[in-house]
C-alpha cells in the first residue's frame, strides 16, 4: 500500500470487503503512517460493519479499534 500527501490526515476510509483485508490495510496504515511521523490517535477510531455476522476486533499494534 502506497500513501500519498498525507502530512495531515484529518479523516481517513479504509474500506474492504474482508475481515483480514480491513486487518492489513490498518496494519499497513499504521506502519507507513509511523514511518513518516504521524501518530494514528487509538480512542478515535471507529469501525463500521455492514452486511456481516464477523464482530472479531480490528487491532492496531496491541490496542484494539473501537466499533
Amino acid at each position: 500500500m502506497q500513501l500519498d500527501d498525507l502530512d495531515f490526515a484529518n479523516h481517513l476510509a479504509l474500506l474492504s470487503h474482508t475481515q483480514q483485508q480491513m486487518q492489513e490495510k490498518t496494519t499497513s496504515v499504521v506502519a507507513a503512517s509511523s514511518k513518516v511521523g504521524l501518530n494514528i490517535h487509538k480512542g478515535k477510531n471507529k469501525i463500521l460493519r455492514y452486511n456481516t455476522a464477523c464482530t472479531n476486533p480490528i487491532t492496531m499494534t496491541e490496542k484494539i479499534c473501537n466499533m
